[in-house]
């Protein structure tokens, strides 16, 4: 395991000062994890999918509503993922069965989450489409 000391100065110098550089902090893990993280860039394509099918295939603006929430749902789930799968990482160098535990369930509750998406958006778009 890591020395508790270790980087905790660059972690201190992090703290925000203002809301501003609070924002500033987020978008930096978004651009991060947009560059490092595979599966976020699959669930934007499917976010841009979705709202193009929701615009050609006129979905009510209730169905953009939920949408919109398993949009949201599934990208902060990718995101948290990514970020225990860092501290993981920073934590421990060998592989260790609570380590892989934690990498584990979190990488399922974005799985999870993103089936439960699927079968939403299969029922908003199916009958749209059969409709054609």
């Amino acid at each position: 395991m890591a020395s508790k000391g270790k980087g905790k100065s660059s972690i201190n110098s992090k703290k925000s000062k203002n809301l501003m550089q609070s924002f500033g902090y987020a978008f930096e893990g978004i651009g991060y994890a947009l560059k490092t993280v595979k599966n976020l860039r699959i669930h934007l394509l499917f976010t841009l999918l979705v709202t193009i099918g929701g615009i050609v295939f006129h979905i009510t603006r209730m169905e953009y509503f939920v949408c919109l929430l398993f949009v949201a749902l599934v990208i902060s789930l990718e995101l948290i993922n990514t970020a225990i799968e860092e501290v993981v990482d920073l934590a421990t160098e060998e592989i260790q069965d609570k380590a892989k535990r934690a990498k584990d369930c979190a990488a399922a509750a974005v799985l999870f989450a993103s089936i439960v998406a699927f079968i939403v958006g299969v029922a908003i778009f199916l009958p749209k489409i059969l409709g054609l």
